[in-house]
C-alpha cells in the first residue's frame, strides 16, 4: 500500500537510527534518578502536562526526561515503531504517516505522551475496535522505584509489571521506551454526523455500530459522539478513503464541533485528511477553548493560529491556578467560586442514557464526548482470551462507553469540598463504571482499593518499588501529592 505522503504527493525523508541518542537520553535519565536524595520522592521535570490533579509543590531534583521525547524507530515492514517515553503523539503521527501507517489509538491532544497515554488511560474514536493505547504495546522499558530498568512484555519475566503498569500513573515505574504497534492508513476519512433526538436511540445504534462495525451498509472505523443536550446529540462514523476531493479545514475560523449541528436526520457528510482528523479535537480543545473567548468570531480573527492548540491553552489554565484569575471574576461578578469538574469515565453501554439523564438533570454542563470501548480481542485463532488490566479492571467481551465532561460548576455554600466531583463518582459506581485519575478525585482509600487494584497494586508496589521511591496511587491521585 502506498504511504500518505506518496499520496499526497510527498515522500518520507530518510531517517538515521535514534538508539545511540536514545542510549544518552536514557543514561541522563539515570545519572538524575542517582542525584535525588535517597529521602525524597521521586519526581518528573516535565516541560508539559495533561492532568487536571493539583500537586504539592516540592523543591527536591527531579528526573531528567529532555532525553527521552523523540520517535528512536519506524519500521514499515512489520508496523511497529520504538518510541521514547516522553515522546509526544504529535510527534509520534509526524514520524510515522509519512509511511502510510498510524499508532492503533492516537489521543486527542498532541501533547499526551505514549508514556504517559499507556501509564495514564487514552482513548479515541478507534477504541471500540483497538481498545485503549496500552493494549497496542508490545513491550516496555520502565525505570521503576528501585533504580533499575526492567522490559516487561506480555509473558516475560515482568510479565506482572506489563499488565500492572496501565493507570499506575508513575507509581511504579516511568517508561523509558515503548514498542508499539502501527496500522496503515490512508490519506483522508470520510465522515457521516448522525443526528439523535433522544440519548436512548443513540445508545442502541452505537451499540449496534459497535457490534457490527458497519452503518447502513457502510464499514465504520471511527466512531465517537457528542451530546448537546437530551433532545440533541450526535454520533460521527469515519472511514478511511483514498479517493482525492476537497477536505475542510477547522484549523482557521470554522470549528469542528459545531460543524457537527445540523437540523436534517439525513446525516450530514464531511471529509478530513488523515493528519487533521486525527487532531481535529485539538484546535479547540474539544469546545473548552470557548473559555478563553477563542470562538467568537472576531477574538478568532486576531487570534494567531499557532496558539489555537491545546497546550497554549493549557499555559492560561497554568496562569489562572496561579493567579486565582477565574474565581476572583467571579467574585467581583457578585458570584461564588467555581468547583472543577473535569473528568473522564466509562460505564457499560447499557447505562448510558441512564448515565447521561442523570448528569443533564444535576450537573449544568454541556456538551458530553462520547466514546465506546473494548478491551482488545485476541489476534490469533484459539489464542488466550484479553487478560485483565488490574489497575482499571474493565470486563473483556464487553461495550463501555466514556463519557467526558470538562468545565467548572457553581459552589454551593455549605456543600463539602468537591461535592459536584463526589456526586458523579457515587453514580459512575452506581452504574458498574470507572472513571480515569488524571483529575481530582475524592475516593476513600477502601473505595479505592477496590476500583483499582487494591491487593494485586500492593504486591506491585513492594517489587518494584520497595522503598518507596515513588508515591503510591492514592496518595497521587486522591490527596493531590
Amino acid at each position: 500500500m502506498a504511504s500518505v505522503d506518496a499520496l499526497l504527493g510527498r515522500r518520507p525523508e530518510p531517517r538515521e537510527s535514534g538508539y545511540a541518542a536514545h542510549r544518552s537520553g536514557v543514561e541522563q535519565l539515570l545519572r538524575s534518578y542517582r542525584a535525588i536524595p535517597a529521602d525524597a520522592t521521586v519526581r518528573l521535570a516535565k516541560k508539559t502536562s495533561n492532568l487536571f490533579r493539583a500537586r504539592t509543590a516540592s523543591n527536591t531534583p527531579r528526573l531528567d526526561v529532555s532525553g527521552l521525547s523523540k520517535v528512536i524507530t519506524v519500521d514499515p515492514a512489520a508496523c511497529t515503531a520504538d518510541v521514547a517515553g516522553m515522546c509526544t503523539y504529535e510527534d509520534l503521527v509526524d514520524a510515522t504517516l509519512p509511511y502510510g501507517l498510524a499508532p492503533l489509538v492516537v489521543p486527542q491532544l498532541k501533547t499526551i505522551t505514549l508514556g504517559g497515554a499507556v501509564t495514564g488511560l487514552g482513548i479515541e474514536s478507534t477504541s471500540f475496535r483497538s481498545g485503549l493505547p496500552h493494549e497496542s504495546v508490545l513491550e516496555i522499558d520502565v525505570l521503576t522505584g528501585s533504580g533499575e530498568i526492567v522490559t516487561a512484555t506480555p509473558e516475560g519475566e515482568h510479565a506482572d509489571l506489563y499488565w500492572g503498569f496501565p493507570n499506575s500513573y508513575g507509581t511504579l515505574g516511568y517508561s523509558t521506551r515503548l514498542k508499539i504497534q502501527l496500522e496503515p492508513v490512508l490519506p483522508y476519512v470520510a465522515l457521516r454526523h448522525l443526528r439523535f433526538h433522544d440519548i436512548q436511540t443513540l445508545q442502541s445504534t452505537m451499540d449496534t455500530i459497535v457490534t457490527h462495525r458497519e452503518y447502513d451498509g457502510i464499514e465504520v472505523q471511527y466512531l465517537d459522539g457528542v451530546v448537546f443536550s437530551a433532545n440533541e446529540s450526535y454520533l460521527t462514523l469515519g472511514l478511511q478513503t483514498d479517493e482525492p476531493g476537497p477536505v475542510s479545514d477547522y484549523t482557521g475560523a470554522d470549528i469542528f464541533y459545531r460543524s457537527i449541528q445540523h437540523d436534517s436526520d439525513t446525516p450530514k457528510i464531511d471529509r478530513l485528511t488523515i493528519h487533521d482528523y486525527l487532531w481535529r479535537w485539538d484546535t479547540d480543545w474539544f469546545w473548552c477553548s470557548r473559555a478563553f473567548g477563542t470562538q467568537n468570531p472576531t477574538i478568532r480573527r486576531f487570534w494567531p493560529r499557532k496558539y489555537r492548540r491545546s497546550s497554549f491553552y493549557w499555559k492560561l489554565i497554568g496562569l489562572d491556578r496561579k493567579y486565582d484569575i477565574a474565581d476572583r471574576l467571579e467574585k467581583r461578578k457578585g458570584n461564588p467560586p467555581r468547583e472543577r469538574v473535569v473528568q473522564d469515565v466509562e460505564v457499560p453501554i447499557e447505562h448510558t442514557a441512564g448515565f447521561v439523564a442523570w448528569f443533564l438533570d444535576n450537573i449544568p454542563i454541556e456538551p458530553l464526548w462520547l466514546c465506546p470501548l473494548r478491551l482488545r480481542e485476541p489476534a490469533a485463532p484459539g489464542a488466550n482470551p484479553a487478560r485483565p488490566w488490574p489497575l482499571y479492571p474493565l470486563e473483556p467481551k464487553r461495550t463501555y462507553v466514556n463519557i467526558g465532561f470538562w468545565s467548572s460548576v457553581p459552589i454551593v455554600a455549605g456543600e463539602p469540598e468537591g461535592a459536584a466531583n463526589r456526586a458523579i463518582e457515587k453514580k459512575v459506581t452506581d452504574f458498574d463504571g470507572h472513571k480515569s485519575l488524571y483529575s481530582d478525585a475524592y475516593y476513600t482509600e477502601d473505595e479505592f482499593a477496590v476500583l483499582y487494584g487494591g491487593d494485586r497494586y500492593i504486591e506491585l508496589k513492594k517489587k518494584y518499588d520497595p522503598e518507596t521511591r515513588l508515591l503510591d496511587l492514592y496518595s497521587k491521585a486522591v490527596q493531590r501529592k
